[in-house]
């Protein structure tokens, strides 16, 4: 197996350094040094290329690749490229409640502008799942009135009829956020310079799970970590928090039991709880039955 990499000056000094034990004697033209480790040949060219050579070739080859994305030419590369995403006008979404055993599903898209970034900051907006539910309550609303955005609710019922081998969640999400996405891009006809959705799928994978609906979204930018890089993306995951919210509260006061968050040890144990209150028929109504909550809460195998 080959791997070639290119490196900068700032690896290249690492890997001289790291090599200078495990040098070849071999002297060749146009190449820096050439090394040896465990089954791996390792040669650098003045060029700046790096060839690795072996069955471990890969492996070795990555060590390298990761160092390389983290040395401060890249860094300030992202950072100048993350900029563009935040300085700018921008249609966004994000969801919430993927994570939770009970309440529902809840995405949203928004439409901010650039000039209304100043006053989305001076709320303190960030990613949702890094503001305590006390300010989500109190800022969302706040938020709601200043931008334009359109939300969708998934029930647990309607989650449940939905998920199948070959409807997961990740095609549940993505048929969501295209749902929302289109609906207010379609309706408001915002001028904005990118659509951004917090990659949960690789572009390719994302339009798969999306091919047989009616309208779909197009020209999607995928971003990791798209929360702290864009401000509407940030304004979704508050607002689609606090519709979550709300709607968790409404399903404690139904059945007269606190629930709680996430999918933990004192979801299973809530869970039995509701069960012998209401009986298993009542968490398809009210928990995503296919987590694995669900085998321990009715110590049987569901699926």
């Amino acid at each position: 197996m080959n791997v070639v990499i290119k490196v900068n000056d700032e690896i290249k000094e690492k890997m001289i350094e790291y090599y200078k034990d495990k040098r070849r004697d071999k002297v060749i033209p146009y190449v820096v040094f050439q090394a040896q480790e465990e089954d791996t040949v390792i040669t650098m060219y003045e060029s700046g290329k790096v060839m690795f050579q072996g069955t471990s070739a890969d492996v070795d080859a990555a060590m390298w690749g990761v160092a390389l994305e983290n040395t401060k030419e890249k860094k300030e590369e992202r950072k100048k490229q993350d900029l563009k995403y935040y300085d700018c006008s921008a249609v966004g979404s994000d969801e919430v409640g993927t994570g939770d055993y009970f309440g529902p599903i809840v995405v949203t898209a928004c439409y901010v502008s650039k000039d209304d970034i100043e006053y989305l900051e001076s709320l303190g907006v960030g990613d949702s799942k890094k503001i305590d539910d006390s300010k989500i309550l109190k800022i969302a609303p706040q938020i709601a009135k200043k931008i334009k955005y359109r939300s969708v609710i998934l029930t647990n019922k309607e989650y449940n009829e939905k998920y199948t081998r070959d409807i997961n969640m990740n095609k549940i999400k993505a048929i969501l956020h295209n749902k929302v996405l289109f609906q207010l891009i379609e309706e408001e006809k915002p001028k904005y310079n990118y659509i951004i959705v917090d990659e949960f799928a690789r572009e390719a994978r994302y339009y798969e799970y999306i091919k047989d609906q009616t309208n779909i979204q197009k020209d999607i930018t995928f971003l990791t970590k798209a929360e702290d890089k864009n401000n509407a993306v940030a304004a979704a995951s508050i607002i689609s928090r606090y519709i979550f919210l709300k709607e968790f509260d409404k399903i404690c006061d139904e059945i007269h039991i606190p629930l709680p968050k996430g999918a933990g040890k004192d979801v299973d144990t809530i869970g039995e709880e509701v069960v012998d209150k209401y009986g298993e028929d009542k968490l398809k109504d009210i928990a995503k039955i296919n987590f694995k909550n669900t085998d321990r809460i009715l110590h049987t195998m569901i699926y």
